[in-house]
Parts: structure tokens; sequence; C-alpha cells
């Protein structure tokens, strides 16, 4: 029975070790650290650089992933009028319906209308991509940890090394930053691959950052007002903790001074 226990404990230690290498090989690098606008109790969106980032989006994330938490007029809030936000919005083909002969039609997009999807569905997303599902990236940067500066990180990462031994097989990327070192997506951005409309360079990293500021918008556009609550009420506690301070040394000064009674009695 000992003698058993003892080839148990060792077999595991051995396993153990041996499994710590391909550990080490799967391991994402830790991604990069960039200074957000929106990081910190001050933190707020850089509504130029979220726009820049939509443009990012329709013009080469929404060909594969979605974003159907946000509506179209949640665009006014990154400092889009309500006019351009219809326009955005008619861009869109929207399928609706049931009509009064109980058929679906399509019709173009509206202020209250989702963004549309890609894909009908995760099968035909699945068949598009070679088996992968693209996620859709309304809460991205909430569902990674660190997810802001992992997914710009991602974007930016496909031309660094990766792990030695790990190599990429037909229709995979190496990415450092990625779990495993490889993935399904082939690099979406290249420079020049979006021309910005307010003239800004469209560089790799120009548009990663871009990018990402609208997708954490996107995962918490209630962030901005979140924050400013948080402050006031910070204001709040502290004015009423300097009142019960004093409150408290008036009271008790004034009950210091009283006598017991009795105590004048011999």
């Amino acid at each position: 029975m000992k003698r058993s226990l003892i080839t148990l404990l060792a077999t595991t230690a051995i396993m153990a070790g041996a499994a710590l290498p391909a550990l080490a090989a799967t391991d994402a690098q830790h991604p990069k650290h960039v200074d957000w606008a929106f990081d910190g109790p001050l933190g707020r969106v850089d509504q130029q650089s979220a726009q820049r980032g939509l443009q990012v989006y329709k013009e080469v994330c929404a060909a594969c992933h979605g974003l159907k938490r946000i509506a179209f007029r949640n665009l006014t809030a990154i400092g889009f009028s309500e006019a351009e936000a219809k326009e955005i919005a008619k861009g869109y083909t929207v399928t609706d319906g049931p009509n009064d002969d109980g058929e679906m039609f399509t019709r173009p997009g509206i202020l209250s209308d989702r963004f549309v999807p890609p894909f009908a569905n995760e099968k035909a997303a699945r068949a598009a991509n070679g088996g992968a599902y693209p996620p859709d990236l309304s809460l991205m940067i909430k569902a990674r940890p660190n997810g802001a500066n992992y997914v710009y990180s991602l974007l930016t990462g496909y031309d660094e090394p990766v792990h030695e031994g790990i190599v990429a097989g037909p229709g995979q990327y190496t990415n450092p930053y990625f779990p495993g070192g490889i993935l399904a997506m082939a690099p979406p951005l290249a420079s020049g691959v979006v021309t910005y409309q307010d003239g800004t360079e469209a560089t790799v990293a120009q548009m990663s950052h871009d990018v990402v500021t609208f997708l954490q918008w996107a995962a918490e556009p209630e962030m901005e007002q979140r924050k400013q609550m948080g402050i006031k009420v910070m204001v709040f506690l502290a004015i009423m903790t300097v009142f019960f301070y004093f409150a408290k040394k008036s009271i008790w000064s004034r009950l210091h001074f009283i006598k017991p009674q009795g105590q004048n009695k011999h």
C-alpha cells in the first residue's frame, strides 16, 4: 500500500513536470500598457477617437463581428448628432415584420434599431469563417481581464514573435497575446486600410487605439455618468464626515461640563 502511494506520487510529479513546458508554451504574453482617456476615477470617453473607432468597426470589424447590444440612437452619446446617427442607421438593412400578409420584409435602419449582425446565425458565421465563430464585440472589453490593453495588444501584435515551437498551420496565425499563441483571425488591420474622415493618419496603432476606445464605450455606455455619480457621492460623504465630526465635538464638549448629580454633597 505504501509502495503504491509512493509510486502514484512519483508518477504525478513526473507528469506535472512534463506538462510545465507545454503550459509555459501556451501562456499568453502580458498585454501592453496604454494610457487610456477612460481610465481612472476621472476617466472620460474621447469622443473623436470613439467616432474614428466606429469607422474602423464599420469598415473592418463588422464584416465578421456583431455589435448587437448597441442601438443607433446610442451613438449620440459619443458626439454624433441625431441626424448623423439617422444616416448611419440608414446604411443598414433591417429585417422586420411580419407585415399584414404574414411575411417578413426589409427596410432601412432607424434610430431604435440595433446594429445588424453580419451573419443570420452561428452556423452561418462558422461556415463563413472556416469553423471559427467570431464573437460579438458589444462586451468584448469587459469580457477579458485587462480588456482594453488585451484587445489593443492583440490587434497590434501579429508581427511580434511567439513562444519557440509554436507554428501556425493552414488558415492560422500567430500572436503572442492570444492564449496558445495561435488563432484563426487574420490580421484585420493594415496601414491605410481606413481613410479617416478627419484626416488622422490611419496607422495600425492608431486604428487599434480608436476601435478599442469605441468598444470600451460600447461595453459600458454609462461609464461617465457612473464615475460622475461616484465623485458626487464621495464629495457628499466627505462633507457629511466633517459636519458630523464638528457636531460630535460640540455635543461632547457640552456634556463634559455637566457635573454628575450629588457631586457637591459631602
